[in-house]
């Protein structure tokens, strides 16, 4: 496993993903989600059949077309890029999501410019998983190593913000995470082969959750 790797899954990336919950906070506050097993089934359910899985599906086209990009700076790869920004975007049907998307691939983009890998142009206005898929092009993570990255990631980042809004505790928390490495796994595998354009997704609960953030009163997360 090359080291860039595990810089790139680190929690200390610095793109902002601490300050986002993906619904979570709405679930806990209205009870959906209260303890360990409720977590886990949310984590699962997302992992399983929710819009991530298009976005890690669709990374590894994305890489092949990233080179092309780099390599021939010609506009018509500059063009496949643009569209699957916009399609990735028209996907995440929440306000909040979107926000989130576009935030921190401008992060991660802005971050491997500062690290000497930018995209031609210095391009940095594209959503995450556009962002993710360029880190592993400049770093030359494997096509699956990158995957399962994005979703562990995912999953690091769901029990950072349980660990602010429910008794959880640390050691739990890993244990969830211990607990996920297997489907993450062979969801992976199983995403890598998939078209992505292909895939149906049915997470209309993890929508209406991230869709009503912004309606709670208080709030830990962003909006």
């Amino acid at each position: 496993m090359k080291l860039e790797f595990l810089q790139l899954i680190s929690p200390s990336l610095p793109v902002g993903a601490f300050s986002y919950s993906e619904g979570l906070e709405w679930l806990v506050q209205n009870k959906k989600v209260s303890d360990e097993k409720s977590l886990f089934n949310w984590i699962e359910s997302e992992l399983s059949r929710g819009q991530i899985t298009i976005e890690a599906s669709s990374i590894s086209h994305i890489m092949r077309d990233l080179i092309n990009w780099n390599d021939y700076k010609d506009v018509e790869y500059k063009l496949i890029i643009d569209e699957w920004n916009s399609w990735l975007s028209s996907l995440r049907d929440s306000p909040d999501v979107r926000s989130q998307q576009i935030q921190m691939g401008e992060s991660l983009l802005q971050l491997l410019i500062d690290l000497d890998h930018p995209l031609p142009g210095n391009e940095k206005k594209l959503i995450w998983p556009i962002a993710w898929a360029w880190a592993g092009v400049s770093w030359d993570i494997s096509e699956i190593d990158l995957v399962e990255g994005f979703l562990y990631s995912w999953v690091a980042n769901q029990l950072s913000a349980a660990l602010r809004l429910l008794s959880l505790g640390p050691t739990k928390a890993q244990q969830l995470q211990k607990k996920s490495l297997l489907l993450i796994k062979s969801q992976a595998s199983f995403l890598l082969k998939q078209n992505p354009k292909e895939i149906w997704v049915s997470d209309v609960g993890a929508i209406m959750a991230q869709q009503s953030h912004v309606e709670l009163y208080s709030r830990l997360f962003r909006s």
